[in-house]
Parts: structure tokens; sequence; C-alpha cells
């Protein structure tokens, strides 16, 4: 498939059939996070896989948007590894663990697998439940699984700005 096709096809799926991802899936998705690129290759991204029934049980209480997908990833960067830039020391672990993150959702759609990207979470709880180490900074959770049948994109999925909105040459 063409990489826009891909990317158009693309949409937030928040219901899930309960089947769960092979493994050979997972190493795909978790591959693509690995290559991703991160300032100065410093790769600060760090990966929680959430699978067992347990810490699923756990993440339902860090946020209400899992959707009952069979698996999770938890995308989180080491703020003692990642770049930070000099002139005003300006934190790029997010905009590192947001490359990785997007990656993902592009292999999982490849796959013939769905997700979100949730951003609303409860950080201390995920700290507690899954003993998340201090410099480590959750960014992202991505539900994980098949899509249900009756999933479809919200209504309003395609509704995209024209260029000339969003885009400027030279000047703002």
């Amino acid at each position: 498939m063409d990489l826009l096709e891909l990317l158009k096809k693309r949409y937030s799926v928040r219901k899930f059939d309960g089947r769960k991802v092979e493994k050979e899936k997972l190493d795909l998705i978790l591959e693509a996070g690995r290559v991703a690129p991160t300032a100065v290759n410093f790769q600060p991204q760090r990966i929680l896989v959430i699978e067992s029934e347990q810490a699923l049980q756990k993440l339902k209480e860090c946020t209400p948007y899992h959707f009952n997908a069979p698996l999770a990833l938890l995308i989180c960067f080491d703020k003692n590894v990642s770049w930070k830039r000099g002139h005003d020391n300006y934190e790029m672990g997010v905009v590192d663990a947001s490359i990785v993150t997007t990656q993902m959702m592009l292999e999982i759609e490849n796959l013939g697998l769905g997700t979100t990207w949730v951003g609303s979470f409860k950080p201390e709880l995920l700290r507690t439940f899954f003993n998340i180490p201090e410099n480590y900074e959750p960014v992202a959770i991505l539900p994980v699984g098949y899509p249900a049948h009756d999933s479809a994109p919200n209504p309003h999925h395609n509704e995209r700005y024209d260029l000339s909105h969003t885009v400027f040459y030279n000047s703002f």
C-alpha cells in the first residue's frame, strides 16, 4: 500500500473484537518504534507492553480510554537520556516519544490492527501500578487490537482544512 493511502485509511479505533494480538505482529510494531528517528539518536523511548489481564485491569484505573483492548503500549521517555536543546534546554523527549508512537501507529494500521492515541491518563497512578521510574515520563498509551466488525471512523475523520489554511511560505 502506498504510504499516503495508508495515512488516509488509518483512523482512531475505539472498539475491538477481543482477539489477542499475535507475538509476531507485536514484534513488528515494536520494531517500527525502535527504528524511529530521535534527537541525536539518543533513543530515550521506553515502552511498556501491557498484556496480562491483571495489568490491563490496572490500566483501566489509570484511564477510561482503554476501550477494552487486549493489549496496550505505554510510551515513555527517559529524561536522563533525552536530548535537551542547547540554547534553552528545551526537552526533546516528548517529541522523540511522539515520533516513536506515530511510527508504531502506522505499523499497527499496516498490520490490519487498530489503535488510538490516548493522552488522557493519570500519570501518578501509572507510575504506582507499573513501577515507572521517576526519570521516565509517560507520553502516550496505544490500546491495540483487531477492530470490531462495526468499528468505524469518527464522522468528522475526513474533514481536513485546505493546505492554504495550515501551510505558509517564507513568513506567517
